[in-house]
């Protein structure tokens, strides 16, 4: 009787410990995929490199239209640039003229995020994730005038010039 109560005591001491073992380990995989949710969505945040600052201009806000130049490109993940198609300057194909918009009216979420990080006057490059961007569709056609393949990083170059109608002309 002694070693049956002994080795009972000592299973369910040990069946305890493996429990509660497990229960830290459940516990942890909890919290660590909780964390990789939470770096991952953190990082997926527009990322703005200002090339021509104008600290003291206007910031850029939704309740105005604007008018920029705009290159858009496919950011590989070596950092080299595949050209979309899409460009209003004329050194990368476009026609010239300035691309009216509003920030949150017909963009997508990464281009609003970005310019709402500028000021009137300013070049900026706007870095933005699938996330914010075109997600899992493909946009445009393939071999057609511009396409970006689904789940691309997008690398907008927006030199904002001011409000719609109010700066000089280009």
């Amino acid at each position: 009787f002694s070693f049956t109560y002994r080795y009972t005591q000592q299973t369910r001491r040990y069946l305890y410990l493996m429990m509660a073992n497990q229960q830290q380990k459940v516990a942890l995989v909890f919290v660590c995929t909780a964390l990789f949710m939470i770096v991952g969505v953190l990082g997926q945040d527009v990322k703005v490199d200002i090339v021509n600052s104008f600290p003291g201009n206007s910031p850029v806000s939704g309740s105005h239209s604007y008018d920029a130049h705009v290159t858009l490109s496919i950011e590989n993940s070596d950092g080299s640039l595949t050209p979309s198609g899409w460009s209003t300057r004329k050194e990368n194909g476009g026609n010239g003229k300035p691309f009216t918009f509003t920030p949150g009216v017909g963009l997508i979420q990464g281009w609003t995020e970005g310019v709402l990080k500028m000021k009137e006057g300013e070049r900026g490059i706007l870095h933005v994730p699938p996330s914010k961007g075109y997600g899992g569709q493909d946009m445009g056609r393939k071999g057609g005038g511009w396409y970006i393949p689904a789940n691309s990083n997008l690398h907008f170059d927006i030199e904002i010039f001011g409000k719609h109608g109010q700066h000089k002309d280009l």
